[in-house]
């Protein structure tokens, strides 16, 4: 099953056809996608069940939102694939290393990201959705807890993440528009092959990250099981699982975004999405 945020109306897609939730459904499921991982299990049994062929409204493409905006929690993991803790020079963690990203940095598939600064970095992520609450979940059952999976920036200024005696990793990497995700949320029967989904990252024309989930650290399911052990995840809710290597700050010479660039995100299965970099009007660094 694949669903998105349309003109900011809840889509499912099937087939060639984009289904207007809400009007299908004679407004039993609102058009507010993050409505629907209140109620995940009614929203797919309905979904499943409907006829590909119905002549149901389509809501259009032009304005393509976050599949899940309005997240109660957004958790990322660091250092979770072996070739980027390697360029990172970093032992492989044993345990995952977690931090947050507030959900006000959550934008669209399509989103601009100005800069904060001139060390702002790229990281393509494959992103989980919560589809139902997840308190000291194993990792046996985590499947059962994931609505799906998207493509997601890992957006990150580096200058300020790393900045004083404590890095502000959550900070750092939570500016506006540097949490964009999309295009579309996919469940997880849709992929042949969990383990080995391909990432790639483009900046303008060159490919500067292509990895494979089968690169991760911690699974998906370890990551539930330790996440949830202690915190309880709710529908909706966002688990950035990790970027490959081919992040600029590992490169030498180091490599940031500038103004203009194009970063283009792509994980098999799930789409693309393309973010337009720009410089922030006046000067360019300042908080």
């Amino acid at each position: 099953m694949r669903i998105a945020n349309h003109a900011g109306r809840l889509t499912l897609l099937h087939g060639g056809a984009e289904i207007d939730v809400a009007r299908l459904s004679g407004e039993r499921f609102g058009h507010r996608i993050e409505d629907i991982f209140e109620r995940w299990e009614e929203f797919t049994a309905w979904a499943a069940a409907v006829n590909p062929d119905h002549p149901a409204a389509s809501s259009g493409t032009a304005d393509v939102g976050p599949v899940s905006p309005r997240p109660r929690q957004v958790i990322g993991v660091g250092l979770n694939y072996v070739d980027h803790a390697r360029e990172a020079g970093s032992p492989l963690p044993t345990v995952p290393l977690l931090f947050t990203k507030f959900p006000s940095a959550i934008a669209g598939p399509d989103a601009d990201v100005e800069l904060s600064g001139d060390s702002v970095d790229w990281e393509v992520e494959l992103v989980v959705v919560i589809g139902r609450e997840a308190a000291r979940v194993s990792k046996d059952d985590a499947w059962s807890c994931i609505a799906g999976l998207t493509v997601g920036q890992d957006i990150s200024d580096r200058e300020v993440q790393l900045q004083g005696s404590t890095p502000q990793y959550s900070f750092g990497k939570s500016f506006r528009n540097y949490a964009p995700i999309g295009p579309v949320l996919v469940t997880p029967d849709e992929f042949e092959d969990l383990d080995r989904l391909s990432l790639k990252c483009w900046i303008g024309d060159e490919l500067v990250q292509d990895g494979t989930s089968g690169d991760l650290v911690f699974s998906i399911p370890e990551l539930i099981e330790y996440i949830s052990s202690e915190v309880t995840l709710y529908p909706g809710d966002l688990i950035f699982t990790g970027t490959p290597a081919g992040v600029g700050l590992g490169m030498t010479p180091q490599r940031f975004l500038t103004d203009g660039d194009v970063i283009t995100s792509s994980i098999t299965g799930i789409g693309s999405m393309t973010n337009k970099v720009r410089a922030r009007a006046g000067k360019v660094g300042a908080l």
